[in-house]
């Protein structure tokens, strides 16, 4: 069949670029950013840069930096494990390793979540992820490399998968977070920093983008990143990015996967995420369970089996060790839906009203917005 996927502009700034662009930007010879004496990436995570658009009144600050040129695409699945970990390497989802919020592991019926899993799971921060942190890389070369980030994720897996190398600085409240960067690019001439802020994603996922909360959070963020900038020392450059948009989804907008649904026949196991499903399917299912997931879902859903999703380069370049981990069938809401699997007891998922994972716009255009030195 013919895969009408969306298209994406040749000349579109992949969030893998980042990170290599502020290396280069501290020799002097980025492609995307003038040069800079230390360089700082303040990722929002959960600020799409429709979202942004749709309440610039809210964030003057950020809307008054905002052109058309100041967007990115971030990777798919557009999920915080994968965005992140493509950002901190510089490499996709199907080279890194981490295909999804949950992925499977080859040979076995795990389906870890892939933030939270390396303790709970034994998942190798060193060879599950496969890549190479680019803070490390450069820690190892003499840079100051620092992150800065709430205190709570010192020595967790996925801390050491994606920021090894790195001396880390913690704080609850994004503006001492702000302060704390900003110091440090100042202190450490060279020095290559990454300040995150989650807050305004754990709104969103409780509250929806569109709630007067998650709107306050964004004014929060806005008047952070004003003041983050006019603390920045002269030649420090700062970009502000994040690893994927948000999109709600009201409970109404649920489909719900119960026992005896004709769509769980021959599907062993789900990964992904609700808007983003990995169906590993029982032995010689994937043919059927395809065409019953097109049947069905495929006029609000992007339903493609693993080989079209990889010969469509929606991973990027997929390595051998990582393929099995994909799906055997991969389905994308292109609607305002979320698949949740009903037969599990613990519902709590379902509570959530933004959402990420697919392939809209809404979910995979971020901002990139030039500060300091940059602007």
């Amino acid at each position: 069949m013919t895969l009408s996927l969306p298209a994406e502009a040749a000349r579109t700034r992949s969030l893998t670029g980042v990170l290599p662009q502020l290396i280069a930007s501290l020799d002097g010879r980025s492609d995307w950013f003038a040069p800079a004496s230390s360089a700082v990436v303040l990722l929002v995570d959960g600020l799409g840069a429709r979202n942004l658009a749709a309440r610039s009144g809210h964030a003057r600050f950020l809307a008054s930096r905002t052109t058309k040129r100041d967007v990115a695409r971030t990777v798919f699945p557009s999920t915080t494990a994968s965005a992140l970990t493509s950002l901190l390497t510089g490499t996709d989802p199907g080279s890194h390793g981490i295909v999804g919020y949950r992925a499977r592991i080859p040979g076995t019926d795990a389906v870890p979540n892939q933030l939270q899993g390396w303790e709970t799971d034994g998942l190798s921060p060193y060879t599950w992820q496969r890549a190479e942190p680019l803070l490390a890389v450069e820690a190892a070369r003499g840079r100051p490399c620092f992150v800065v980030s709430r205190a709570r994720y010192v020595g967790t897996g996925f801390t050491e998968a994606t920021l090894r190398g790195a001396q880390f600085a913690g704080a609850e409240d994004i503006a001492e977070r702000a302060d704390i960067a900003a110091d440090l690019a100042a202190r450490h001439p060279g020095a290559l920093i990454y300040l995150y802020a989650p807050d305004l994603d754990v709104v969103g996922h409780k509250h929806g983008w569109e709630s007067d909360a998650w709107t306050t959070a964004l004014e929060r963020i806005d008047g952070v990143a004003r003041t983050f900038e006019s603390a920045l020392a002269r030649g420090t450059g700062a970009v502000l990015t994040a690893d994927h948009g948000m999109v709600d989804v009201p409970r109404h907008r649920h489909v719900l996967l119960s026992s005896g649904d004709a769509l769980l026949e021959g599907v062993r196991l789900i990964g992904g995420e609700p808007r983003m499903l990995h169906l590993y399917t029982q032995d010689g299912a994937a043919e059927a369970v395809l065409a019953t997931w097109r049947t069905s879902e495929e006029g609000r859903s992007w339903v493609l089996s693993r080989n079209e999703a990889i010969e469509a380069g929606l991973f990027g370049a997929v390595a051998d060790e990582v393929r099995d981990r994909i799906g055997d069938v991969i389905v994308a809401a292109r609607a305002g839906i979320a698949y949740y699997d009903d037969r599990l007891s613990d519902k709590r998922a379902q509570s959530m009203i933004g959402q990420h994972g697919s392939l809209t716009d809404e979910e995979r255009t971020v901002p990139l917005l030039r500060l300091g030195a940059y602007a």
